[in-house]
Formats: structure tokens, C-alpha cells, sequence
């Protein structure tokens, strides 16, 4: 099992520094070397000894109590998702006996692809280290076609943070960039022992100066609902909202699906794309395409011919 007394020391040291005394209700007055709580303020709120606290925060203390943790998070005041990756990396999972399996889609979920295709709905599956599992053809033409792309890049993190095009397609791509590092790290709490996802880590870390920022913040983050806003290079602006369904066979996985307000212009926008009307449209692919991660033909050829 690898060592996680340092995830745990360096989340605890990142989310005190980011509370400050005003949000705990404590007072400013006098000189602060740090902007957020000291050490000793955040062991007063959580009832526990400031030095064991201390070795919880230097990686010196070995285990530490769900009541401990439940206290930490409560005077932290972390959020649900927060306090669920606190108790991950401070009593991680056994290591597994062997490597994880590959992700597959079940056929069902396939259905469900070509389903909102139908309904003129974007869609995609994200399981472990946000690999893209499929995508129907509505969510290629929007965001990209994953399946053009070598197996071992079809990521989300990979296409946020190293591809130019994504820059310019989200129009608030700074956001969409801290919440992509935050799942990631969300991720991570729940597998420590991924080596793929170690190398992912890595690899953003060495080719993007943004992730190596935003990755040091140590913030987690998973979020079912929301919107995303799009600059698309075909046609301009979209902003559409978005669902996260889990399906029932493998509950890491993500099946995201897009929607638009009936009559908007992000709605005309999407027939636009499905119907073809711009002659920049790209060209179909092969309609047997397949090794897509799911031992099925993969979902996005389908309407293209």
C-alpha cells in the first residue's frame, strides 16, 4: 500500500490555509504570519491536542480515528465530497491482489448513447482517471472525437490540459480546468494504488505548468449536476446543462448527458450540428470502428453513414 501520510499532511496543511479565522468565527485581531488558521486554532475547533494534530499534518501520526476525522473535517468545514476523500486517504483500501480490470461498457449503456443521440442530446462515458469509455456522435461534434485518438489518450484530463483546441472551445475554460484537476484528485484518493493513474499524474504534471498549479491546491471535487458553455469553432456559443447517471454495473462509471433549453439558441445550434447544414461538418467515419474500450462497436460511428 503505497504511503499516504503525505496525501493526508498535505490535504489537511492545503485546506486549513484556505479557511481563514473569519469564516471559522474566531478573532483577527493581532499580526498572522498565514493567511488562513494557525495549527492551534484548528485543534481548539476540532477538540483535539494541538501536537497530535500537528503530527497528523506532518505525516507523523499513523492512523487516525473516523470520530478524529469527522471532528478535522467539521472544523475545516468541509463540504460532503471533501469529507469523503479525508476519510480515503487517511484509511486507504488494501492494495489489490492484482491489477483493476479494464472499464467495458455494458451493451445497455451503449443503447442509452444512441438513445440520446436520437434525442439530439451530447453524450459520453467517463469511468477511472476520467478515461473516455464512449461518446455518441453529437458529443464528438461538439467537444471532440475521442475515438480518433490513440486508446491510451482518450482522457478528459489529457484533452483539457494538453490539447490547444480545448482553450478555445470553453469559454470559461479556467473553471473547467480546476474542476477537471480536482476529480482527478478526487480520483486519486479512491486509488492510490493506480499505476495509470500515477502515470497521468505525472505526465500532466511534466507538460502542463496550469495542472502542476492547480493540482498543488489539493481541492477535490465531484458535482452531478451543473452547466458547461462552449465557444464552438462551427457554431459560436452553446451552453448546455448537464446530468451525471451512474449506471448499475459499474458505479465508476459516469454517463454524462447534455441538454439545452427547448426553442434556445444552444438548442438550434446542436441541429445545426447533427443535421450537417455547415460544410465544415467533418467527414463520417468508418462505421465498423472499433477497440474503443467497451468490447463493443463503438457508439460513435452510429449515424454517420
Amino acid at each position: 500500500m503505497p504511503d499516504q501520510q503525505p496525501r493526508l499532511a498535505e490535504f489537511l496543511r492545503a485546506s486549513r490555509a484556505r479557511l481563514t479565522p473569519r469564516q471559522a468565527g474566531l478573532d483577527e485581531a493581532g499580526r498572522r504570519r498565514v493567511t488562513g488558521l494557525r495549527r492551534e486554532e484548528l485543534a481548539m475547533l476540532a477538540g483535539v491536542s494541538v501536537d497530535y494534530y500537528t503530527r497528523l499534518e506532518q505525516g507523523r501520526s499513523k492512523s487516525a480515528s473516523p470520530e478524529v476525522l469527522d471532528a478535522i473535517a467539521g472544523a475545516l468545514q468541509l463540504d460532503e465530497v471533501e469529507r469523503s476523500h479525508l476519510q480515503a486517504i487517511a484509511r486507504p483500501r488494501p492494495r489489490r491482489g492484482r491489477p483493476a480490470k479494464p472499464q467495458r461498457l455494458h451493451r445497455a449503456t451503449v443503447g442509452l448513447l444512441d438513445t440520446f443521440q436520437a434525442a439530439h442530446r451530447p453524450a459520453f462515458v467517463l469511468g477511472r482517471r476520467l478515461d473516455v469509455l464512449g461518446q455518441n456522435r453529437l458529443a464528438a461534434l461538439l467537444v471532440t472525437d475521442f475515438s480518433s485518438l490513440p486508446v491510451t489518450e482518450r482522457n478528459q484530463a489529457r484533452f483539457v490540459f494538453l490539447d490547444p483546441h480545448a482553450r478555445e472551445l470553453y469559454s470559461d475554460w479556467e473553471q473547467v480546468a480546476a474542476d477537471t484537476a480536482a476529480m482527478l484528485r478526487s480520483d486519486a484518493g479512491r486509488h492510490a494504488d493506480d499505476p495509470a493513474l500515477a502515470q497521468l499524474v505525472g505526465d500532466l504534471s511534466i507538460s502542463s505548468p496550469a495542472f502542476r498549479q492547480l493540482w498543488a491546491r489539493n481541492r477535490v471535487h465531484e458535482r452531478s449536476t451543473g452547466t458547461k458553455r462552449y465557444h464552438h469553432p462551427l457554431v459560436g456559443d452553446v451552453e448546455v446543462s448537464y446530468q451525471a447517471l451512474t449506471p448499475a454495473d459499474d458505479t465508476e462509471q459516469r454517463l454524462m448527458v447534455y441538454g439545452t433549453e427547448p426553442g434556445s439558441r444552444s438548442a438550434h445550434a446542436l441541429q445545426l450540428l447533427i443535421s450537417g447544414i455547415s460544410a465544415a461538418t467533418p467527414q463520417p467515419v468508418p462505421q465498423q470502428l472499433r477497440d474503443y474500450g467497451t468490447g463493443f462497436p463503438a457508439p460513435l460511428p452510429r449515424g454517420f453513414d
